[in-house]
């Protein structure tokens, strides 16, 4: 003798409706992660073009430090 399981009706009509809700609870998942990843790519790409728009730091003759000269060294005699 086997052990069968029973189900009663309304347990048998709540199955395609749990089964649709764990469907779109997924695809809601998917969807989410698919903003977060374009959220992440559009901020990347504005902070490389704001990185792009700077203007490169002006140098300007008193941030130079001065040259040395190169003076020659005695020879020994």
């Amino acid at each position: 003798m086997t052990n069968r399981v029973t189900f009663r009706m309304q347990d048998l009509q709540d199955v395609p409706k749990q089964i649709e809700r764990d469907h779109e609870s997924k695809r809601l998942v998917v969807l989410l992660d698919r903003v977060k990843r374009q959220i992440a790519v559009r901020r990347d790409h504005a902070l490389r073009v704001e990185a792009m728009k700077r203007p490169a730091a002006a140098v300007s003759s008193d941030s130079v430090p001065p040259r040395l000269s190169i003076a020659p060294v005695p020879a020994e005699e």
